[in-house]
């Protein structure tokens, strides 16, 4: 039985109140951006909602290295990309084939839904170690690394954003006409830790001292040392991951159950990181955008969209009613239509969501897989996962299951084949 969402604790005033002292005129100078952050979502978001997928930036695999700058500056502000033809659609369908076949060789594998298995708690297949090992996939998320950077001269010692590490995750073949609530709009990478650990909360330092319009989500000073797993709650990611991925192994498009984003990173993260501050005004609606109708108020615990879940928190997770400006029922747009061996990836920050609904005729497939530089916690992340698929365990960051050493088509080191996925799963680590 999944465990219960519980409000958040009495103590949480205390930790507003410590964030009001970190920052000067903190009530007047976030009171002021406030009322700009709901002007500018009011009309960013009735432009999100009438341009749907066609929103999210489509590139190929070949123009990586030559896209233009303005096209680039594109895909960091909306936080989402498809790229096309990472993998050759043969190889990709192959992947798909065996990811069957080893789901019906071995039947006591754990998923869910338990009477009819879709999403599943496997790492170590044949196909995921391969597509994880595939050049092409890595190439593709070292240059998704390098859209981050450090301000000015400064420099962050030790990483390396030209190597990219593997972060093993897990897969799903979603069945046609399956209901799936299971993943609403939500955030990964950290619940409550955005605002309760230092470091993190460092990362939109510029949003609490009020000149939001100047917060990068791409700034990696913080980053790469905050604490995004402060309570190690299953299924947390302790990893800096830059963006969240999958490949797809199959035709999947809008309303065939795939992903959902909401394509504007900057102004997503400074609405939720200052709407825990405000709360509307007696007799107004909390979906009032003018700013007068609301007032600065730190005198409950409430993070709207993080909730109590067991001694963990969870979230965020918004929805209309916590944040109502993002308009999250029209927002949440559908990616465009993917094809066998393209890749779909998302900001760490972005807020994301998976279609409830499949109205299409064919399994929707897709393996996890993120865009993870090296960093020192990433490589000793790494060196600890290696050791995880050499005994057939699930990876640290997951729920301990069974295991698949047992498994039929379990994928081994071998399957590893390029010097470049080697250092990646943690078999020659060093900076490149």
């Amino acid at each position: 039985m999944a465990a219960e969402l519980g409000p958040c604790p009495p103590r949480f005033v205390e930790l507003k109140k410590e964030i009001a002292a970190a920052y000067p005129d903190f009530a007047t100078r976030v009171t002021k951006a406030w009322g700009e952050i709901l002007q500018e979502v009011d009309k960013a978001t009735k432009e999100i909602a009438s341009q749907g997928s066609q929103i999210v930036p489509e590139v190929c695999f070949a123009e990586l290295g030559s896209l233009s700058e303005q096209r680039v500056d594109e895909i960091k502000r909306k936080g989402c990309v498809v790229i096309r033809d990472v993998v050759d659609d043969a190889e990709a369908k192959e992947w798909q084939a065996w990811l069957r076949e080893y789901v019906s060789k071995n039947p006591d594998i754990e998923g869910f839904p338990e009477t009819d298995k879709q999403f599943f708690q496997l790492y170590w297949t044949k196909s995921q170690v391969r597509a994880r090992a595939h050049p092409n996939v890595l190439e593709t998320t070292k240059w998704l690394n390098q859209m981050y950077h450090v301000r000015g001269e400064e420099k962050v010692s030790e990483v390396d954003l030209t190597t990219p590490l593997s972060y093993a995750d897990r897969f799903r073949i979603r069945h046609p006409g399956v209901q799936w609530d299971a993943h609403p709009p939500h955030i990964d990478g950290g619940s409550i830790e955005r605002w309760e650990d230092q470091v993190f909360r460092g990362c939109f330092a510029e949003i609490l001292s009020g000149d939001w319009r100047a917060h990068d989500p791409y700034d990696l000073r913080n980053r790469v040392n905050a604490r995004s797993s402060l309570y190690k709650r299953p299924n947390q990611s302790t990893v800096f991951r830059t963006y969240q991925g999958w490949l797809a192994l199959s035709e999947t498009g809008p309303n065939e159950g795939t992903l959902q984003v909401f394509p504007h990173v900057l102004l997503s993260n400074a609405y939720i990181v200052l709407r825990p501050f405000f709360t509307p005004r007696e007799g107004k609606s909390a979906e009032s955008f003018d700013p007068q109708d609301w007032q600065f108020d730190i005198s409950n615990p409430d993070f709207p969209g993080i909730y109590a879940l067991g001694q963990a928190f969870t979230g965020p997770r918004p929805n209309t009613k916590t944040h109502p400006h993002l308009r999250l029922d029209e927002t949440m747009v559908s990616v465009p239509k993917v094809y066998p061996g393209d890749m779909v990836f998302w900001h760490c920050d972005v807020i994301h969501a998976v279609e409830k609904t499949h109205v299409g005729k064919e399994d929707s497939t897709v393996m996890y897989i993120p865009a993870v530089p090296y960093t020192p916690a990433n490589a000793a992340y790494v060196e600890r996962q290696r050791e995880s698929f050499l005994q057939g365990l699930s990876p640290p960051d997951f729920p301990v299951t069974k295991g698949e050493a047992h498994c039929a088509g379990v994928g081994k080191a071998d399957d590893i084949e390029y010097p470049v996925a080697k250092r990646a799963m943690g078999f020659t680590i060093a900076v490149a």
